[in-house]
């Protein structure tokens, strides 16, 4: 039987995965182990990010450097196929247009935008995204807080 190289690619192509992928999960792992607590694919936000902290309006994508075509000349997932070039380039570059349109929108709604590559997905890397998002957290804490908000002691009931 002869194999048919464009179902080997189809086949191929259909084990990317959208969600969870490795560099995901390393990112979330690591955002985890440092205490940060988050929410996955929210349907009601505009690239329904990875992973966003409501709070302190903070959306995380993590982007594979291949699909999402890094930009960094030093990144090496991100070069473009050598075959098929007339249906790849205009699929990645959609795919980075796509990225900037959704990054617009959400900083308009006053969003912070943060993309992790998947190259940038190293431990050293990713203390790095941990240090960053806790300044982040705190400084929304304290933007937060309102002056006029009393302040519930502990040890006291309120109401019945």
């Amino acid at each position: 039987m002869i194999s048919d190289p464009n179902n080997a690619r189809s086949v191929q192509m259909s084990l990317i995965r959208a969600q969870d992928t490795k560099p995901e999960i390393r990112v979330r792992r690591a955002l985890h182990a440092a205490g940060l607590r988050y929410r996955l694919y929210p349907r009601d936000l505009p690239g329904k990010p990875d992973v966003v902290f409501r709070d302190s309006k903070v959306a995380l994508f993590v982007h594979g450097c291949f699909w999402h075509q890094h930009p960094d000349p030093n990144c090496t997932l991100s070069r473009m196929p050598k075959t098929r070039v007339d249906f790849w380039r205009p699929k990645l570059e959609g795919n980075r247009l796509r990225d900037q349109k959704v990054r617009i929108i959400l900083e308009s709604q006053g969003w912070t935008v943060i993309e992790v590559w998947e190259c940038e997905s190293k431990p050293r890397d990713l203390e790095r995204l941990v240090v960053q998002l806790q300044r982040l957290n705190r400084r929304q804490k304290v933007a937060n807080r309102s002056p006029s908000k009393p302040s519930i002691k502990p040890g006291i009931r309120v109401g019945k």
